[in-house]
């Protein structure tokens, strides 16, 4: 299996939350890209965030959130 550009999308998205901090959201605006959009729906629609545009990480959005940070770093590392 491989990431779509959906969960590219989606990773993107949870990058954006604030991990040092449960109580900073986001809010996905009308005019974000199509993208951006359908992401934050997703991740409404699979109980990770509190609001269908954005809200707050839920207590599993956060777990996902920090994995995503942390494949990221790995991947970005310097050799």
């Amino acid at each position: 299996m491989k990431y779509t550009n959906e969960n590219v999308s989606q990773l993107n998205l949870l990058l954006q939350f604030d991990l040092s901090s449960a109580a900073t959201g986001i809010k996905v605006h009308q005019d974000a890209s199509q993208d951006m959009r359908n992401a934050v729906q997703y991740l409404y629609e699979k109980g990770l965030c509190t609001m269908p545009d954005g809200g707050y990480l839920t207590d599993e959005g956060i777990e996902v959130a920090e994995h995503a940070d942390k494949i990221l770093r790995v991947l970005s590392a310097k050799l």
